[in-house]
């Protein structure tokens, strides 16, 4: 029972600080690519979609998703959008 408490407040967190970068970044995007605070920014949120582009690669069996034609749609089509993100952000950075 705590483990699922535990599972479910977690993610309820993960998921708002998701949308609020996501936020930050519709809201706030000229502060972001032209500030050294917006770029430092950039960078961290650069490092989080490249790690959890390697998670998706190294952290969950490849079973899960390997020969299904809905979950295997489903892992390209996230791993572009990771690898877009990471690209976005440290190209933030680096300009």
């Amino acid at each position: 029972m705590i483990n699922r408490q535990m599972m479910t407040v977690h993610t309820f967190f993960i998921a708002l600080a998701v949308f609020l970068v996501g936020l930050l970044c519709i809201t706030s995007a000229q502060e972001l690519t032209q500030t050294t605070l917006g770029k430092r920014l950039c960078l961290g949120l650069g490092v989080f979609w490249m790690i959890r582009l390697f998670i998706q690669f190294f952290g969950y069996s490849s079973e899960l998703w390997k020969g299904k034609k809905f979950e295997t749609s489903v892992h390209v089509l996230f791993s572009l959008l990771w690898t877009y993100f990471s690209y976005v952000f440290f190209s933030t950075y680096l300009s």
